[in-house]
């Protein structure tokens, strides 16, 4: 790889990111409201992810699905372009500078996880915003909440109210969730990328741009449920951590998982895992061909 082509990483990784907006968000929307609120001490609020997102849609219509979106376009696109360009990097580095060859897994696990936890400083603020900008609503089948007009008003309230501190809050679970998921997903990515690749091209199939696009919807829909599946219990703690009132509430997110697992089980440590996995698939394989598009665009040699 050309030394002038690092900044091709990450633009590849910010268009990616606005795919996995586009698709992923309502998914997202439904997940954290069955997360806020079925997970409270009073009880369920939700009877699964398709209730609730009937709900969002009979009371605020589509329009309800997308709450928070702004933060997340924003969040998400930096957050993508980052993780794509800093694990490019680093993996190269650990290479000796060979970005076409196969990648190890003493390559691949330490680049995504450092790749994971600088992006965890950008994403936990936008996140917050979203998260709290996400339960509000009319849904009828909780109190009605409507505390922000908009996401700008929320990250200015919350800094008003607790500090520039309060929009890195759950910072710690934003961490080791990227950090961990991360190091699961790209594992899971080029591993599948690089077998599928080694099986085609051992067979007689004519490979073209629609196979191409095939193995990056496989390769990067299955690393993206198991990215979820590996960090789900995390993301809850996140999630409570950054939406409750409560200032004196635990922000260590493994003691607010032992206070989840007490009043739900282990259920309740994996709230929001149906619309979760719904999500995962759909959302990271258009990430991923979003993303290795732009990239044979730009050139960007890959093994």
């Amino acid at each position: 790889m050309g030394e002038n082509s690092g900044y091709k990483h990450y633009v590849a990784g910010l268009v990616s990111g606005v795919s996995m907006v586009i698709v992923g968000h309502p998914f997202d929307t439904v997940k954290v409201k069955l997360q806020k609120h079925n997970t409270e001490a009073n009880g369920l609020k939700y009877r699964g992810g398709f209730h609730c997102t009937t709900r969002i849609l009979k009371t605020e219509g589509v329009r309800g699905l997308y709450r928070g979106a702004t933060p997340s376009f924003v969040g998400m696109a930096i957050e993508s372009s980052l993780v794509f360009g800093i694990y490019s990097q680093t993996k190269q580095a650990l290479q000796g500078g060979d970005d076409t060859r196969k990648a190890e897994p003493h390559i691949i696990v330490p680049s995504a996880a450092f790749a994971g936890s600088i992006i965890s400083f950008v994403l936990c603020p936008s996140e917050l915003v979203k998260c709290r900008m996400q339960i509000q609503g009319t849904d009828s089948v909780v109190p009605a909440y409507r505390k922000y007009s908009g996401p700008l008003n929320c990250a200015v309230e919350t800094v008003k109210t607790e500090g520039v501190k309060g929009l890195f809050r759950g910072g710690v679970a934003t961490l080791l969730r990227e950090s961990i998921g991360n190091a699961v997903f790209f594992s899971t990515y080029e591993y599948l990328r690089h077998y599928l690749h080694l099986q085609l091209k051992d067979s007689s199939f004519d490979h073209t741009n629609l196979v191409d696009v095939g193995i990056g919807i496989m390769s990067g829909g299955l690393g993206g449920i198991a990215f979820w599946s590996a960090v789900l219990p995390l993301d809850v703690a996140k999630t409570i951590i950054q939406t409750t009132p409560d200032k004196n509430l635990s922000k260590n997110p493994f003691k607010m998982l032992k206070l989840i697992y007490r009043r739900s089980g282990i259920r309740g440590c994996y709230t929001g895992l149906g619309p979760t996995v719904s999500r995962a698939f759909p959302a990271n394989a258009a990430a991923i061909v979003t993303y290795e598009a732009a990239a044979k665009l730009l050139g960007i040699a890959r093994d």
